[in-house]
């Protein structure tokens, strides 16, 4: 019987095992009482009211049930995967892992207790696979970003079959990079996990997944470097079902073969390659089908130097943006660890996942204008490129200017979305008004970044993705520390000061130059 059918009945048939749970519930590793504990924990943050109380009662009992669940499951998997191994302590080894993992999975993760995964196990292998992850899309968008931008000012400019030739150059690219990238992350990815902070404990789990997600990272390059070719044609519809049918694939999934089957962390892996292999396949089906307007052709798969060096050196500023994500991320954590110990990290932890609620919608907004204002340019239509320039700035910087205000008013409910955690909350409220200081000017800076993109200018948008996170944001994390007496109070401060500055200079800049650029108007691709 599955670990995940043994939790879910209740029954375990193994002796050995059925004594060790039974030590793990007496130590507090399993125990039931975590039922109550979480529970009571969130109730806690609902109010003394007894309506209050009782709402939050139904709303805490799923996620705390979960929550046992998750620590039940976890120590019986580790458990046999000791034996399994020879490992001369497996209880020792399975209290570890749930230790672990649990811990990792609860700061600041506590809307996904009800993901009811071997549960923190997978979380911590995903976790623990976001820097390798980070590179997957960084080499996905090298090409996708690139070419995007490049294909829509060739339509504009009625050169149809270029077109069609840098969709055939990107596919063939994108497969030699899913080649290079399975074999070198596939053979070094314990040593790279053990760099990332894998433990003894977390190992397993992490290169299970890992591995698995890695043969499967063709269809991850395939889904996120050529979708925008369908987008760019004007088929937004058909684009966002990519998206939709992996994600409901995904959902569908995962409990059918983490629980169903028994597969543990490597059913997350599973699910999640499966559903990119069904969006990979409905790409392609209508990029050679009748309906697209640009198809992907044979004759077009041969690399040709003119074609692709362009489409690289415009996607590069967007490979530097996504591959610097993961040395940012060791920057705020380290220094932040350094100075403000595990609660601060946590706060850390909450307060990325909440900027994201702002970052990717607008992010959303210039990925739909982009192929509106590369068709207008290359078809030399300024007053078009204008107004879906305006159009795009204006509701980008609202929207940012708006979720600042929120953050400003009212951070610690927003905390409360993620983590139920009293005293991680409040330490959430003041770190979150700090690093969301300056979140108001990142609607002009990615608006105008990701127009320089829309009209091909490749040197400037590298260089001024660099400017943010590599010339400011990085150094300042770790300069401000010293220079003000709060040393975690500077290490915060380092966003919003990046973020006005690179924001500030990507604005004149663009103004500056977009007249310019429309005059000149678009190179022939």
């Amino acid at each position: 019987m599955s670990a995940g059918k043994m939790a879910a009945s209740g029954r375990v048939d193994d002796l050995a095992l059925r004594v060790a749970l039974k030590r793990a519930e007496t130590d507090g590793i399993v125990s039931p009482q975590e039922i109550h504990h979480l529970t009571a924990q969130a109730m806690g943050t609902f109010g003394t009211h007894p309506y209050l109380q009782r709402a939050a009662f139904i709303w805490a009992a799923p996620f705390s049930l979960a929550e046992q669940f998750n620590r039940r499951v976890s120590f019986i998997a580790a458990f046999e995967t000791a034996r399994e191994q020879g490992i001369e302590d497996p209880f020792g080894f399975a209290e570890k892992a749930v230790t672990e993992t649990q811990g990792l999975y609860n700061k600041g993760n506590a809307p996904n207790l009800a993901r009811g995964t071997i549960g923190a196990a997978a979380l911590t292998g995903v976790g623990l696979f976001a820097p390798i992850l980070m590179l997957l899309n960084a080499f996905a968008m090298l090409i996708g970003a690139g070419s995007a931008p490049r294909t829509a000012i060739a339509l504009g400019q009625g050169n149809k079959n270029e077109a069609e030739k840098i969709i055939g150059n990107s596919f063939t690219m994108l497969l030699f990079f899913a080649v290079m990238l399975t074999a070198g992350f596939y053979a070094g990815a314990p040593a790279l996990l053990r760099l990332f902070g894998a433990s003894d404990a977390t190992l397993p789990y992490a290169v299970a997944y890992g591995r698995i997600y890695i043969l499967g990272s063709v269809f991850v390059l395939l889904v996120m470097g050529m979708n925008p070719f369908i987008t760019t044609q004007g088929f937004a519809k058909i684009s966002m079902l990519t998206t939709v049918i992996g994600a409901v694939i995904n959902i569908i999934l995962d409990p059918i073969l983490i629980f169903g089957l028994g597969w543990g962390v490597r059913g997350a892996a599973v699910a999640t390659v499966l559903s990119q292999a069904v969006g990979a396949c409905w790409i392609l089906k209508f990029l050679t089908g009748p309906k697209t307007i640009l198809k992907l052709r044979k004759e077009n798969l041969k690399v040709e130097r003119n074609i692709i060096l362009p489409v690289m050196g415009l996607g590069i500023s967007t490979f530097v943006m996504l591959s610097t994500e993961s040395l940012l991320s060791i920057s705020f954590s380290s220094s932040l660890a350094r100075y403000g110990g595990d609660v601060a990290v946590g706060a850390m932890t909450v307060i990325t996942s909440a900027s994201q609620l702002c970052t990717l919608p607008i992010q959303g907004i210039c990925q739909g204008g982009q192929p509106v204002m590369s068709f207008n340019f290359g078809a030399g239509k300024k007053s078009r490129v204008k107004e879906a320039f305006r159009f795009q700035l204006t509701l980008c910087s609202c929207y940012t200017c708006l979720f600042w205000l929120l953050m400003m008013l009212a951070p610690g409910a927003v905390a409360g979305i993620f983590t139920s955690d009293t005293a991680l909350i409040d330490y959430t409220t003041w770190s979150m008004r700090i690093y969301m200081a300056g979140i108001f000017a990142m609607g002009f800076q990615i608006a105008c970044q990701q127009s320089f993109m829309a009209l091909g200018q490749a040197k400037v948008s590298l260089l001024l993705a660099c400017l943010r996170k590599i010339i400011l944001l990085i150094p300042l994390i770790f300069i401000l520390p010293h220079v003000l007496p709060d040393a975690v109070f500077g290490v915060f401060l380092a966003e919003p000061v990046s973020d006005i500055l690179a924001a500030t200079i990507t604005t004149i800049t663009f103004f500056a130059r977009f007249d310019k650029i429309l005059d000149r108007g678009a190179a022939k691709v």
